[in-house]
């Protein structure tokens, strides 16, 4: 199962230096979304992290960008909603229904199934899925490996992720959370439970 971690929404100083050390410690999958900032700030992080990394970014905001650093792909959602004309490559998206993630796998090279759990931190529009409901899709085989679950994945429940057969485990705040930009001096914890949320899934 892949481990994919998705940025802050927020830039910060340290930033390039901890996804490098992500990268470092076996790091699957970047998804690069800063929901309405500028390209230049998105230019400059890529321009910080090593480049035998970028082929493991997905970006979600200025496309362009796949290109131009050699990027992984894109990543559709609802700020996003379709590739440019002409684009080629890695495309993912995010799914907020089973409805959805059956119709959308065929067409993706793999979706986000969004938000698998609550968490207090994240803002959801959509309704969370029951256990029975996630029970249903692994055994319809809705649930497979072109299924990544989002939305308060944490050491408590990755390896319930694990066993209902997605493909991989996105993780947002349950990393970010434990690194406060404006007061800590190293950032040793994110990696530690990034370190924590790999070894339970290898």
């Amino acid at each position: 199962m892949k481990l994919i971690v998705i940025t802050s929404p927020a830039f910060f100083i340290e930033e390039d230096k901890i996804i490098t050390t992500l990268f470092e410690e076996g790091l699957d999958i970047l998804h690069l979304r800063k929901p309405n900032s500028s390209a230049i700030y998105s230019e400059r992080l890529l321009s910080l992290i090593p480049e035998k990394y970028h082929n493991r970014i997905v970006t979600h905001e200025h496309f362009y960008l796949k290109n131009e650093y050699g990027l992984m792909g894109i990543h559709l959602n609802s700020r996003n909603q379709h590739e440019p004309h002409d684009y080629k490559g890695h495309i993912s998206c995010t799914c907020h229904s089973t409805e959805e993630v059956k119709s959308k796998k065929p067409y993706y090279n793999y979706v986000f199934m969004s938000p698998i759990y609550e968490n207090i931190s994240e803002d959801y529009d959509y309704a969370l899925y029951t256990p029975e409901e996630l029970r249903k899709a692994h055994k319809e085989r809705i649930i497979d490996n072109k299924v990544m679950a989002l939305g308060g994945i944490n050491a408590d429940n990755i390896l319930t992720i694990k066993d209902l057969g997605f493909g991989g485990a996105v993780v947002l705040s349950d990393i970010w959370k434990r690194f406060d930009e404006c007061s800590d001096l190293n950032y040793l914890a994110v990696i530690d439970r990034f370190k924590e949320l790999k070894q339970m899934i290898d």
